[in-house]
């Protein structure tokens, strides 16, 4: 069961393994663009590529659907970046549901594990493979194994390397499992952090923050969604900065420097020097390529609105 690309390469594994895929489960196909073509998730597409039985669930109240899982007689359940499943769903297979999170549990429980593990600046995650309970992110860790976070890390890297070690880890917890090897941990509840979901409330950036708190959010939010500033009223997303320790600015928020490789803004703490962006309505360019065309000039003011 999963939607995103993140699922993919633990799917991929799974196939190559030696374990059947009786099926796979995503999500309904929804309109996309501006046309609203209907659109299947990534696991979905991949299922109907590869000419894999495919069920696309809408809601987990539709009976037919409940029931044509329940007659494939399954013997676990893999979750990676679906839905919360529903009880009378975990309770389907022989051996129940098992998730792929990432993260080393307790820590980051909920939907934006790897963001907030780069917003936050730490130097190591890793997947977490747990038995799934009623409650989110709290069942018995079957495995768990870690990775180290680069400088160089951004979401859709690091997104890409544990899914790769989420797949590894994978075949690892159902080996255990089939040999009855499984030592399981019970979590520690009074250690748990959340990593709720973003919102866009949450994009804008402040100035005011430290270099490293300002890097770490568009680390962790580039590509997707990104974090974006505001200049003549237009918005730029920025997705690559180098930090330039300085000294304190009085004014966070001015471009100090602009050269025809660099353009420089003060933090609470030092310059940020900015590497990748995109203005609204145009494409994402290197600061070089988007210099050449800009009115943008020393001392003017990055906007926390859009309509100052």
């Amino acid at each position: 069961m999963g939607n995103p690309q993140f699922a993919i390469d633990p799917l991929q594994k799974l196939l190559q393994s030696n374990h059947e895929v009786c099926a796979i489960i995503s999500n309904s196909p929804k309109p996309m663009g501006r046309k609203k073509t209907l659109q299947h998730t990534v696991v979905g597409q991949f299922a109907i590529d590869n000419k894999i039985r495919l069920i696309e669930l809408g809601s987990f109240n539709n009976n037919d659907t409940y029931e044509e899982i329940i007659s494939l007689k399954v013997d676990i359940f893999i979750v990676v970046a679906f839905r919360i499943l529903p009880r009378r769903y975990i309770n389907i297979p022989k051996f129940g549901a098992i998730n792929i999170h990432a993260s080393i549990l307790p820590s980051y429980r909920g939907a934006a594990p790897i963001q907030w593990s780069l917003m936050n600046g730490d130097k190591s995650t890793g997947i977490s493979i747990f038995q799934i309970e009623r409650k989110v992110d709290t069942g018995n860790i079957i495995l768990q194994d870690k990775i180290d976070i680069s400088n160089e890390d951004n979401f859709e890297t690091l997104s890409h390397k544990l899914s790769i070690l989420g797949g590894d880890s994978l075949l690892k917890a159902l080996s255990n499992l089939e040999l009855g090897n499984a030592d399981l941990l019970i979590q520690d509840n009074s250690k748990s952090t959340k990593a709720p979901k973003i919102t866009k409330d949450m994009l804008l950036i402040d100035w005011s923050w430290s270099c490293d708190k300002i890097n770490n959010w568009i680390r962790g939010l580039s590509p997707w969604p990104g974090m974006y500033t505001i200049h003549d009223k237009r918005k730029l997303k920025i997705f690559k900065v180098k930090l330039i320790k300085t000294t304190n600015f009085e004014n966070a928020g001015i471009i100090k420097s602009i050269s025809s490789s660099a353009l420089e803004v003060s933090s609470r703490d030092g310059l940020i020097s900015i590497l990748e962006l995109q203005q609204e309505g145009k494409k994402r360019l290197t600061i070089e390529e988007f210099l050449k065309g800009t009115n943008i000039k020393v001392g003017d003011c990055f906007s926390n609105d859009i309509y100052t």
